[in-house]
């Protein structure tokens, strides 16, 4: 078990945090109905969030990050989430999978070449799934073979969030042609996404999150130097990636869980605004009862998001708990937002109104960052191995 993380100093954080609280109701909340519009976050807003730290949350102080822990990190999440999804989306790789993958996995020459740049703002990719597979490494088709001191790469990654505006990508690529033990043979490869042979494709027409954009990547003899291989070690990228999922579950269950609580917050203020029969619908003991609900599954939520990301910090392993956190809260908000929608009535149908916008958006939540049934299946298997363990 490793040590404690203490993170950012809580006096610190705190008053952070009250900021972001403020600027997400005073700042982002009102550029919401712009960014769907235009489907573009503003240069402005980008360049504000950048200021604000938000592209190094995790990052550890010395490469110019905040050093957050898990829990400051997921907090932040949180708080942000209660704004439109797009604003995550956009700092969440950085701060996430590809922060995650560098300090745990890479070397201190990457290290020291790449934390400061995605600290200071550069937007990173992570390119896992591919048009053929997702959660089935076996099936990758991106290919790394060595070319002098380096290395080739060619393959299509698809979904891949940021792509469009990425400065560079940790991409997934086979280093063997046969299916190994323990996935040994996925690799992780740094790429600057500038590289000769990169390109991107146009960004996909999505159900909801407008303002956040996903593509493919597209990799056609993409040279890159020995040092583009993370951590100098071959065969070791996908559990680069599933441990760098970890933290890409915990920051999805804590977007779900802020979004949600936006949703029930709108509905609340509808339920006391809206008239029937001589009286706002608030009063109504079925409508009561869904805005209970919807109050009960996010307190749960919020619990288990307290204690995963206290357990991750007290250098447990909760590949287990950050699985059924992810599950429990994006199941939790479709939940919420499907309730909201039954609360506003035929307006909750209706584009004007953001209770269909909560509902489109909160969808991707149950398939991202692995899916509701790929994390049943892992959270089944654990369980099963620990019985068979204990019999032993």
């Amino acid at each position: 078990m490793s040590t404690a993380n203490p993170g950012m100093d809580a006096d610190v954080f705190e008053q952070f945090i009250e900021q972001l609280h403020r600027y997400v109701r005073d700042r982002l909340i009102p550029a919401e109905r712009e960014i769907i519009e235009t489907n573009l976050i503003p240069d402005d807003i980008l360049n504000e969030m950048r200021d604000m730290g938000l592209f190094g949350l995790t990052m550890p102080e010395e490469f110019g990050g905040a050093g957050m822990n898990v829990t400051q990190y997921a907090q932040t999440i949180l708080t942000l989430s209660y704004a439109m999804p797009a604003f995550r989306s956009i700092i969440s790789i950085n701060i996430g999978m590809v922060c995650s993958a560098l300090k745990n996995g890479g070397t201190e020459a990457q290290k020291a070449q790449w934390l400061p740049r995605l600290a200071a703002g550069e937007i990173a990719s992570f390119g896992l799934t591919e048009p053929g597979s997702g959660s089935d490494s076996a099936a990758m088709q991106t290919m790394a073979v060595r070319s002098g001191n380096g290395w080739v790469l060619n393959g299509t990654k698809r979904y891949i969030t940021n792509a469009p505006f990425a400065k560079v990508a940790l991409i997934m690529a086979r280093t063997n042609k046969e299916a190994l033990p323990k996935n040994a043979h996925v690799s992780a490869f740094l790429v600057p996404m500038d590289t000769p042979g990169v390109s991107v494709g146009k960004s996909d027409k999505k159900m909801g999150q407008s303002g956040s954009h996903i593509a493919d990547i597209v990799m056609e003899d993409v040279h890159l130097p020995a040092d583009a291989l993370l951590g100098d070690t071959e065969g070791r990228g996908f559990v680069t990636a599933m441990q760098s999922l970890d933290n890409g579950r915990i920051s999805v269950g804590a977007a779900a869980t802020g979004y949600a609580r936006r949703a029930l917050d709108s509905a609340l203020r509808y339920a006391n605004e809206r008239k029937a029969f001589g009286e706002p619908i608030a009063q109504f003991q079925l409508i009561q009862q869904m805005l209970a609900d919807s109050e009960i599954e996010i307190y749960a939520a919020e619990s288990m998001l307290a204690d995963v990301t206290a357990r991750a910090d007290r250098g447990e392993n909760v590949l287990r708990k950050a699985a059924a956190f992810k599950v429990f809260a994006s199941e939790m908000c479709g939940r919420v937002v499907d309730r909201v929608v039954q609360v506003y009535g035929g307006a909750g149908y209706l584009a004007e109104y953001d209770a269909e916008r909560f509902f489109r958006d909160s969808r991707i939540y149950r398939i991202y960052e692995g899916t509701t049934q790929i994390l049943q299946l892992q959270i089944a298997k654990h369980m099963l191995r620990e019985w068979a363990a204990g019999q032993g």
